[in-house]
């Protein structure tokens, strides 16, 4: 199956919202079994403020369809998600 890695960066002064659905974005990561990897993406001050999640699904519409239904995506705590069709490496 080909990977997909989601970039999303949070709209500016959400560090609240993204900490209250975290446990929640967790299992939706968990529960769906697509994800290869994830974490988050950092300020200077260590901040969360963003998401990079690398997805092993069949095809670009499931990618789409997992994003929207991330949990992060659907409380409104990003500003922009890119979906880009992947290739690993290495690693």
């Amino acid at each position: 199956m080909p990977l997909f890695a989601l970039i999303c960066s949070d709209k500016p002064d959400h560090a609240d919202l993204r900490q209250a659905v975290r446990p929640a974005h967790l299992a939706y990561l968990e529960e769906t079994g697509a994800t290869v990897h994830a974490g988050p993406f950092l300020d200077a001050q260590g901040g969360m403020t963003g998401s990079l999640v690398v997805l092993d699904l069949p095809n670009r519409a499931m990618a789409e369809a997992w994003a929207a239904n991330d949990p992060y995506a659907t409380a409104g705590l990003f500003a922009e998600v890119r979906i880009e069709e992947w290739k690993k490496v290495i690693g």
